[in-house]
């Protein structure tokens, strides 16, 4: 289903993120997560992908298994980083062939195992350049599955401000050229303070772009992970009255789960009395701590937190 039948459809949209397994034993926990969320009926699931193939194949394998056996749309992200048009080229193919019309174009981050890698001999330099390319890609079974649209695409925002671009104004900038190269709708980074999301929001509206913004939010499990966030998301803002409950929690893992969910419950519950477009969970391949949010919404599935 194109991404913009999807927004069209049913709004808010609720949506789960996961990355490939590298072990046969991890994808059979990838897949029993999958199943234990299928029931909550999300509006499309997202597969990330690793830079410089550590991942490619893998991404391509997950996002094909699940159209074929599950009954969500499944959007495969795609970045610029260690790819030639050609590369891109033939991963868009191979999607199109599997009837997978929405791809989340992403600028990417350098391999850690590529030593000396150059970003100026990428086809691509910025993530704008990769959505022109997929927006003007033509295959007529993509065009017959998807209205003649070609691919949905999606690209990241930053509420808490990308980390490599500390000018504000030029951050904006660089989000209005994804938009007006293409995009479809616009997936935020994970943050734990609703203002920002809603200063991004305002933003974006002062900026002149007016697709679906859908909200990332990434509930804390445990401490090591919270750190784990902070690292991956390379600056994100944990707000004091949380690490005050996580301090308080101390050694008790249960304890902080718990704290981590209940603030991800009020983000969710703030979110949604604000008309938000989307959530998008982000569940590290483990499915309890979004059921739970959902329970403690008082929801058995998406359709009941549309009501």
């Amino acid at each position: 289903m194109h991404i913009t039948d999807i927004f069209q459809a049913s709004s808010p949209t609720f949506s789960f993120e996961f990355f490939p397994p590298k072990t046969p034993e991890s994808s059979d926990r990838l897949y029993n997560a999958i199943r234990e969320l299928e029931p909550l009926k999300p509006s499309f699931v997202s597969v990330t992908y690793g830079a410089g193939g550590s991942t490619r194949d893998l991404t391509h394998d997950l996002v094909v298994r699940a159209r074929k056996e599950l009954s969500v749309t499944t959007i495969p992200h795609l970045t610029c980083v260690c790819h030639q048009q050609a590369d891109i080229q033939a991963i868009l193919e191979r999607y199109a062939e599997h009837d997978i019309c929405n791809i989340l174009a992403l600028g990417g981050d350098p391999p850690l195992n590529l030593v000396g890698y150059d970003k100026a001999n990428d086809a691509f330099q910025q993530a704008a350049d990769l959505v022109r390319f997929i927006k003007d890609f033509k295959n007529t079974h993509l065009d017959k599955n998807s209205g003649g649209r070609g691919f949905g695409i999606g690209v990241a925002g930053f509420p808490e401000g990308h980390p490599g671009t500390p000018n504000r104004l030029t951050e904006m900038d660089y989000l209005k050229q994804k938009v007006d190269a293409g995009a479809d709708y616009i997936c935020t980074q994970l943050f734990f303070d609703n203002h920002d999301f809603y200063d991004f929001r305002e933003r974006c509206q002062l900026a002149g772009i007016n697709i679906p913004i859908v909200a990332g939010i990434m509930p804390i499990v445990s401490a090591k992970g919270m750190n784990r966030m902070a690292e991956l998301s390379a600056g994100s803002r944990f707000p004091a009255p949380l690490l005050r409950s996580i301090q308080r929690a101390g050694e008790d893992t249960d304890a902080v789960k718990r704290v981590g969910i209940h603030w991800a419950t009020e983000q969710c519950r703030d979110l949604l009395d604000h008309h938000v477009a989307g959530i998008h969970f982000y569940t590290l391949n483990q499915s309890n701590a979004t059921r739970q949010i959902f329970q403690n919404l008082g929801a058995r599935d998406s359709a009941a937190l549309r009501q």
